[in-house]
């Protein structure tokens, strides 16, 4: 009996020896993950100067297309966008150009690396930015926003030093949350100078694609949206199959973008961004509605 309890201690010492070099090894592999730097892109580029003009349409881009204020703070002072012992600390920068903001010390160019390709100026990669959303933004449009964004009023908040926790290590090895997104950042010569707002198929699929496909999927099929915390919900199935199945028609569709509602009276979840696609003008609405009726039907998640 003795020597079988020696043995069982034995083994468990091993487990735990196992454990623990597998724990420092992924600490280690996911540090340099977090440090690793890559070419930095270069792209010409210049926002406008302000006007009031330019101002109201770069406020409107970044409110209801960007929706940058979800991750940013309602005042743009930065925000933390995950705040979990397991998961970690991810804080969005404060930008404005009060105390701890960033936007003061880069140039146009600096910050359109950053949103179009996830990539801080020393080749980092920035973590959980949604390039992969923002990657096409036309010229005009982004240059609108960061426009928008040097003219907002300051705010006085010191940015939260970011941390990785082991649960978020763990998800990012085994391929279940997308640290990264400039990891899939793939665009090259598909930025355009500008589009037409108009309330074509084609505007749709640049708004949807900017700023739908981040939660609903590539497919717009919704489902379980990778590295959420496990009370969010799925997103919703915007293909036609669950549009519908949900007996979705374009006054639902506005009025869920509007009020929050679907057409059986439920309210949806918060986690929809109603503050922002409420902003949305009648010929965005339309436009994207139009394209969501040409994406390929697929079952819910198939994203």
């Amino acid at each position: 009996m003795s020597r079988l309890l020696k043995y069982l201690g034995m083994l468990v010492v091993a487990v735990l020896g196992l454990a623990l070099a597998g724990g420092a090894g992924l600490w280690a592999w996911t540090n340099g993950e977090l440090a690793e730097k890559g070419p930095v892109p270069t792209h010409e580029f210049k926002a406008p100067a302000p006007d009031s003009a330019v101002l109201a349409r770069g406020e409107h881009l970044t409110k209801a297309i960007a929706k940058c204020a979800d991750c940013h703070g309602a005042d743009y002072g930065g925000f933390a966008i995950i705040n979990d012992p397991a998961i970690g600390l991810v804080y969005a920068p404060n930008l404005t150009s009060g105390r701890g903001g960033v936007l003061a010390a880069m140039s146009d160019a600096d910050i359109e690396r950053a949103v179009r390709h996830g990539i801080a100026a020393d080749g980092r990669r920035l973590v959980v930015m949604p390039s992969n959303e923002y990657q096409l933004l036309s010229d005009e449009d982004l240059g609108l926003i960061i426009t928008y964004l040097r003219s907002l009023p300051a705010v006085d908040r010191d940015p939260t030093p970011m941390r990785i926790g082991p649960l978020a290590r763990v998800l990012y090895a085994t391929g279940k949350l997308p640290l990264f997104p400039a990891d899939a950042v793939t665009h090259g010569s598909e930025v355009v100078a500008s589009v037409t707002a108009d309330s074509t198929v084609a505007y749709g699929k640049y708004l949807a694609d900017g700023g739908c496909s981040g939660c609903h999927g590539a497919g717009y099929s919704g489902g379980r949206i990778p590295g959420t915390p496990p009370d969010w919900p799925p997103a919703a199935n915007l293909t036609p199959t669950g549009m519908q199945e949900k007996n979705y028609d374009y006054a639902g569709f506005v009025k869920a973008l509007t009020d929050g509602v679907r057409p059986d009276g439920t309210q949806i979840h918060p986690v929809m961004p109603v503050n922002a696609t409420k902003l949305m003008t009648p010929v965005e609405m339309r436009a994207i509605w139009k394209y969501l009726e040409t994406v390929a039907p697929k079952e819910t998640g198939g994203r």
